[in-house]
């Protein structure tokens, strides 16, 4: 009896990986845009912002063709946590320089964020822990966090009645920022413990 041919692998030159590789491209853009004179320069920062929107646009559009059109490669499921994890990063890390996070509140996060990215990668082939829709829910009011404070709510030169939408907006964004880190930290509980069951039913098999 003839075996079937296993189909094929995708190739690694497609437009997921494409649009993965973009946003780590972006990132070094992003955080230059970000911290312009301090990150005081509205300009600037309204172009941060739409580098960071492209970024997050595109982290779903590629997950989505990927998955669709049966292009999920090796290279993109290691590259593109690695290009999420990135631009968010850069954010944090940029926003707390210019003073609009905790330095706490930034630590605490990456820590999280990287220790569970670099476990998921290194378990890849034994333990598969599949994405939740907590984890979806995290990266969205994430994502909505970092760009509103990204944007130059509180700049003083911007126009006057921009000033009420401005505020809006930056209090808003802190208060997705507070929903996100609960977010964050409840769903890594939760990958590590199903890591952890998993691995014990492993053993036990």
């Amino acid at each position: 009896m003839t075996t079937p041919a296993s189909p094929a692998k995708p190739s690694n030159l497609n437009v997921p990986n494409a649009l993965t590789t973009l946003r780590i491209v972006l990132v070094p853009f992003f955080g230059w845009a970000l911290l312009v004179d301090g990150g005081e320069n509205a300009v600037w920062r309204a172009i941060a912002y739409l580098i960071f929107a492209v970024a997050m646009i595109t982290d779903k559009i590629d997950g989505d063709l990927a998955r669709k059109h049966g292009l999920v490669t090796d290279f993109g499921k290691i590259a593109d946590p690695i290009a999420d994890k990135a631009i968010t990063g850069m954010a944090f890390i940029g926003l707390s320089i210019v003073g609009d996070i905790w330095w706490v509140v930034t630590i605490v996060v990456l820590l999280r964020e990287w220790s569970v990215t670099l476990l998921r990668l290194s378990i890849l082939q034994r333990v598969v822990i599949a994405a939740k829709d907590l984890g979806k829910l995290k990266t969205t009011v994430q994502g909505l966090a970092l760009g509103g404070l990204t944007l130059p709510c509180l700049d003083p030169d911007l126009p006057g009645w921009l000033d009420l939408p401005g505020q809006i907006t930056y209090w808003l964004a802190q208060g997705l920022l507070v929903i996100a880190v609960v977010l964050t930290l409840w769903s890594g509980y939760e990958f590590y413990r199903d890591v952890w069951r998993q691995r014990r039913e492993l053993r036990a098999a």
